[in-house]
C-alpha cells in the first residue's frame, strides 16, 4: 500500500478478482472448459477473417463486417479469458488497480464497438432486404469502410474519456472485486473518491454511444421483420429470413445478457446472476458467433469446403 491524500488513508495498488470462489477443486475443474472455449474462440474467429480476406466470393458489404466482428471478437476474447485462465491455473487473483484500469479500457472499448458493428450489419441486412434496389449505391466499398471504422473508433472515444476518469480516482480498501474481471460498477464502488461525475459521464456517454446503435438494431429488424411477413410464399419468406437469421441469433444473445446483467438490481442475492450472465456476452457470444455464422451460412460453408479440399490435395501431393 502507498500513502495516501487523506489524513490516515492509504492507497491500494491491487485489486483481488474473486472470479469463481476459492474452491481448488473447482478451480480445476474450470481451467479446462474455459481453455477450450477460448483455443475454439480464437480459431474460430480467426479463421472466418482468413475466409473473408482470402475469398473473392466473400468480398462482399455482408461478409466484410462478419470479418470485422470476427477480428474484434479474437481481441475481445483475448482481454478476458487469458487473465480467467492464470488466475484458474495459479490460484493468484491479483491485479494491480492500473492493469484492472487497462482491462476495463479494453473490455469497454471493444464492447461498445461491438454495439456499433452489430448495428451497422442489421443496417446492412434491412438495406438488402427492404431496399434491394439500391442496395449496391447505398453499401458500397467506400461507405462500407467508413462505416467500420466509425464502428470501432466510436467505442474506443467513449471509454477512453470513462478510463481517463477512472484513473483520477483514489482507491484506499477494500480492494476485493466480487467478479471475474474489472468491469465499471464493481471498480467504482470501491473507491474511496467522490463519484458522482464519473458516474454522470458514464451515463450521458452511454446515451450517446450505447444506446442509438441499439435503436438502430432494433428498428432495423423491425422493418426486416415486416418486410418477410409480406411475402406471399413461404419458402421465399424463409430464404429471405436466412439471409439475417444468424445475425439476428448473435444480436439476441448479446443484447439480452447485456441488458439482464446492467439492468438488474446490484443486491448480493443478483450479484452471481450477474457474473454467471456476464459470461454470456463475454465468453460464449465470441465462441458462438463463429459456429452460428459457419453451421448456418451456405456460402461460408462452401469456402471452408473449398479450403479443406485444397489443403487435402496439397497434403497428397507432398505425399506422391
Amino acid at each position: 500500500m502507498a500513502p495516501g491524500k487523506g489524513g490516515n488513508q492509504t492507497s491500494i495498488t491491487e485489486f483481488i478478482l474473486l472470479g469463481f470462489g476459492n474452491l481448488l477443486k473447482l478451480q480445476i475443474l474450470l481451467f479446462i472448459p474455459f481453455l477450450v472455449i477460448y483455443i475454439v474462440t480464437m480459431a474460430g474467429n480467426i479463421l472466418i477473417t482468413a475466409l473473408v480476406v482470402a475469398d473473392q466470393h466473400l468480398h462482399t458489404p455482408m461478409y466484410f463486417f462478419l470479418g470485422n466482428l470476427s477480428c474484434l471478437e479474437t481481441c475481445y476474447t483475448s482481454t478476458i479469458l487469458p487473465r480467467i485462465l492464470a488466475s484458474l491455473m495459479t490460484g493468484d487473483r491479483t491485479i494491480s488497480v492500473i492493469g484492472c484500469i487497462v482491462q476495463y479500457y479494453f473490455f469497454g472499448c471493444l464492447a461498445a464497438s461491438e454495439c456499433y458493428l452489430l448495428a451497422v450489419m442489421s443496417y446492412d441486412r434491412y438495406l438488402a432486404i427492404c431496399k434491394p434496389l439500391h442496395y449496391t449505391v447505398l453499401m458500397n466499398g467506400r461507405i462500407c469502410l467508413q462505416l467500420a471504422a466509425v464502428s470501432w473508433v466510436s467505442g474506443f472515444v467513449a471509454t477512453t474519456i470513462v478510463a481517463g476518469l477512472m484513473s483520477q480516482l483514489h482507491f484506499c480498501g477494500p480492494n476485493e472485486i466480487n467478479h471475474f474481471l474489472c468491469d465499471f460498477t464493481p471498480v467504482i464502488k470501491l473507491s474511496c473518491s467522490d463519484t458522482s461525475l464519473i458516474i454522470l459521464v458514464t451515463f450521458i456517454l452511454c446515451s450517446i454511444f450505447t444506446l442509438p446503435p441499439f435503436l438502430l438494431t432494433l428498428t432495423s429488424y423491425v422493418f426486416i421483420i415486416s418486410t418477410i411477413l409480406r411475402i406471399p410464399s413461404t419458402p421465399g419468406r424463409r430464404k429471405t429470413f436466412s439471409t439475417c437469421s444468424s445475425h439476428l441469433i448473435v444480436v439476441t444473445m448479446y443484447y439480452g445478457s447485456l441488458f439482464i446483467v446492467y439492468m438488474l438490481p446490484d443486491t448480493d442475492t443478483h450479484r452471481d446472476l450477474n457474473k454467471f450472465f456476464s459470461l454470456f456476452y463475454t465468453v460464449l457470444t465470441p465462441l458462438a458467433n463463429p459456429l452460428i455464422y459457419s453451421l448456418r451460412n451456405r456460402d461460408v460453408k462452401e469456402t471452408l469446403r473449398k479450403v479443406i479440399r485444397k489443403c487435402m490435395k496439397l497434403t497428397e501431393n507432398q505425399k506422391e
